[in-house]
């Protein structure tokens, strides 16, 4: 009677392979979702309305009421991802707002390095809640920003809070991080940018 022996179990190389294996795909996986990140965020607002890319901003404006009952804080906070050499802040800190009032605030880019480079800032709100009633008329972060090397720019963006923002809100943070979008830029951004480089 012939009994069949048991199956040897993995080298302890074999499993260190396989390990290293995953580790290697885990990290290229995280690495190609960080480029895609700015492009699906864009496909998600112009899909959903998010990020207060608000339509018809004319005829709202018309429309809308200033309640000057109530005042807003709202605070801005900016940084740049790891490993962006921008610098990258606002103009003000904060500003007080009625809802439905206009504001304009600027924010400064300045690109220290020797080289073109094209960058976009990502925006979140917080509290949440408020982010849905914060409307955006123009924003710097609705488009790639491309800075020749050692120059700076003013971006502004201009904003309102809707009316019917909650009563218990009373301060608004706005933050924006800046990602290097130069090796993943839009085409027509790079045209207009060489055309208006080699105009200089």
């Amino acid at each position: 009677m012939t009994t069949n022996s048991p199956t040897p179990n993995p080298t302890p190389r074999a499993d260190n392979a396989r390990v290293v294996r995953r580790l290697l795909f885990v990290v290229v996986g995280m690495f190609g979702f960080g480029f895609a990140l700015v492009p699906l965020y864009e496909v998600f607002c112009d899909i959903t309305g998010f990020n207060g890319r608000t339509k018809n901003e004319q005829a709202a404006a018309n429309t809308r009421s200033v309640d000057t009952s109530r005042t807003i804080n709202v605070q801005f906070i900016t940084r740049v991802n790891k490993g962006m050499p921008w610098g990258f802040e606002p103009e003000v800190k904060s500003v007080r707002v009625h809802p439905g009032e206009t504001k304009v605030v600027n924010f400064l880019a300045r690109n220290p390095t020797g080289q073109n480079m094209v960058a976009q800032a990502i925006p979140s709100v917080a509290p949440g809640e408020a982010g849905l009633y914060l409307n955006k008329t123009e924003c710097f972060c609705f488009n790639q920003q491309p800075l020749a090397a050692g120059a700076d720019t003013k971006m502004p963006m201009q904003f309102y809070l809707d009316p019917d923002i909650p009563k218990h809100i009373h301060t608004l943070t706005l933050s924006y991080t800046m990602y290097d979008m130069t090796a993943n830029a839009q085409p027509d951004v790079i045209a207009s940018f060489e055309a208006a480089t080699s105009a200089d």
